[in-house]
């Protein structure tokens, strides 16, 4: 114990800036929880999760990989040690961005800088403290980008570990569906002259693709069809409801009944949109995420979106556009937004609804965590009440993120001789992680709506983009003319017939 204690010390005396970060963000979290014992709450989606924790089951609407992890859980009936679990998973996330950083060559104080965000956002620290996926989810997919940026060369086993964390992260929040893709091409990209950099993807791919088709099969067995969920197509239709106009569209006879209701100026954002509407949840017989209704919406939406593609991209720019604006809109709804605030009241579960067969959201709460309702303790609640109003990544800092990391991809050079030129930054790695802050800002926006909470996982890979901004350059040998003879050589010395010299700001 003692030598452990003193491998801290050594380490905190090394790295005296991020140990004082990493400190202060334990500390606000530790307030957190003496301020909310227990957890907090998302309506609906908290309450999915933690019965398909008490009762196995694929959703209709959404994957439970997160509730896979609260049934690991489940035998201490604590939602303390889950709020405590995510908590740490929010500190591991800000020291894995550093590890990376510091393994990248960039200064301990740029390397802190990149950390900041994730361990004092005070949304950050309320998401960790809901009964929601986001946590988890972001702290999978992070680690398994370290175990492939840790080494140029990654071993099939690493590569088999980092897909299958890849893959269940995507059963836990369908929206990294796109990295399945993503992580095994920047292993195939970054191994693409080697038969051997091939393989290594392939395997990555496989390990991504397992827990996935493991998901669907069940899926499959449970509500009889090979998916993830059946409500792609109802939040697909929720996103076009925004532009669409069936004047336009012109959809077949059987479409005419879901065609959105009043006109796009009339409609509320679609993720209130697609809750209030009678004609998809009293109009169609079964729901809107039976086989045959999650269809029909689907064909629609594709049908919208190809009759009016301007608008399409007009709707997914203008939540671009909410993600850096100041202040904060109330979006989609304000009901929605404010479950994202640490509040001073209470907050009660219904008791009046089953949302998995068997159990209402009160008596769910009971049976996980002997827990009904929210306690509010003072003055800790009112300590990171007034952080969280202050302390956050506002939306122009969050935008300025996104575009140094995306300026770390590339470095001008050549201007010492008027010749201006691209080049790669020192570590072809920044890539993977700006691409992924990236496909997690737009792939929601494209397929659902905007929401302020779905900025939280991309925070963390923006981050580390942008401080990978700051390695030192790379360089690489390159080949120059033949020298002249030296008199050595002509003496019989031996003479080389080239020189290698090294180059700042390229990569090989």
């Amino acid at each position: 114990m003692s030598r452990a204690l003193a491998r801290l010390r050594e380490l905190a005396a090394r790295h005296p800036h991020f140990s004082v970060a990493l400190a202060v963000g334990a500390l606000l979290r530790l307030i957190a929880m003496l301020g909310y014992p227990g957890a907090l709450w998302f309506a609906g989606d908290s309450y999915v999760y933690v019965g398909a924790a008490l009762r196995p089951t694929p959703d209709q609407s959404k994957t439970t990989g997160y509730s896979l992890f609260l049934r690991a859980l489940l035998p201490f009936h604590s939602f303390t040690l889950v709020t405590g679990l995510q908590h740490l998973m929010g500190l591991g996330i800000a020291v894995m961005v550093y590890i990376l950083a510091r393994r990248a060559g960039v200064s301990k104080i740029w390397a802190t800088a990149a950390t900041l965000p994730v361990l004092l956002d005070g949304f950050e620290i309320e998401d960790e403290h809901m009964v929601m996926a986001e946590a988890l989810f972001t702290f999978l997919i992070m680690l398994a980008m370290l175990l492939i940026l840790w080494r140029s060369r990654t071993s099939w086993v690493t590569a088999l570990i980092a897909g299958l964390l890849v893959g269940y992260a995507v059963i836990v929040r369908s929206e990294g569906l796109p990295l399945l893709a993503l992580f095994p091409l920047y292993l195939l990209w970054r191994g693409r002259r080697t038969w051997r950099g091939w393989v290594i993807a392939v395997v990555m791919a496989l390990g991504c693709a397992a827990p996935v088709l493991s998901y669907a099969t069940w899926f499959d067995h449970e509500q009889g069809s090979f998916t993830l969920s059946r409500a792609d197509g109802f939040f697909l239709w929720g996103r076009v409801s925004s532009f669409a106009q069936c004047s336009v569209i012109k959809p077949p006879a059987d479409e005419l009944k879901i065609c959105p209701s009043g006109t796009p100026a009339t409609r509320t954002a679609p993720g209130d949109f697609i809750w209030h509407q009678p004609q998809i949840h009293q109009g169609l017989p079964g729901g809107p995420v039976s086989i045959a209704n999650d269809r029909l919406l689907r064909d629609f939406a594709i049908r919208a979106i190809e009759a009016q593609p301007v608008g399409y991209i007009k709707a997914v720019v203008k939540g671009l556009v909410l993600s850096v604006e100041w202040p904060r809109k109330n979006y989609p709804d304000k009901g929605t937004v404010g479950y994202y605030n640490f509040t001073l009241h209470t907050q009660w579960l219904p008791n009046n609804k089953e949302w998995i067969d068997g159990g209402t959201a009160y008596q769910d709460a009971r049976s996980y965590g002997h827990a009904s309702v929210s306690r509010v303790v003072q003055p800790f609640a009112s300590v990171i009440t007034l952080y969280q109003r202050i302390v956050f990544t506002y939306g122009p800092l969050f935008g300025l993120i996104m575009v140094m990391g995306l300026g770390g991809l590339v470095r001008i050079e050549g201007l010492r001789e008027r010749r201006p030129r691209l080049a790669w930054s020192r570590r072809a790695g920044s890539m993977l992680p700006w691409v992924t802050g990236v496909v997690l800002l737009v792939f929601p926006i494209a397929t659902a709506d905007f929401d302020y909470r779905y900025l939280l996982p991309v925070l963390p890979f923006a981050c580390l983009a942008a401080g990978l901004a700051f390695a030192p350059a790379r360089t690489r040998p390159v080949s120059q003319p033949p020298l002249p003879p030296s008199p050595e050589s002509e003496r019989g010395d031996d003479a080389r017939g080239d020189v290698t010299t090294q180059v700042p700001g390229t990569v090989s």
